[in-house]
């Protein structure tokens, strides 16, 4: 998934996919330590993708917190 994919899509969807994400993950990590994975490449580009949708969660959440700032601010001059 690419990083425009991602901040295109509205906060309830995308905690969705990282909910799903983190659910892929783990299940690939119990397959690959009972068996090898057929792609194990796969884990690496998992973690990448939690790591993108982290970034653009945590930036939504301190925009927002900055907009409150800015508002409680100028409500109170």
């Amino acid at each position: 998934m690419k990083f425009e994919e991602i901040k295109s899509l509205p906060n309830k969807e995308l905690v969705e996919r990282y909910r799903e994400e983190r659910k892929l993950l783990q299940k690939m990590k119990f397959q690959n330590a009972v068996s090898q994975i057929d792609h194990p490449h796969m884990l690496k580009e998992t973690r990448k993708n939690i790591a993108r949708m982290l970034t653009e969660l945590n930036s939504r959440r301190s925009d927002s917190e900055y907009q409150a700032y800015l508002k409680k601010t100028s409500e109170e001059n």
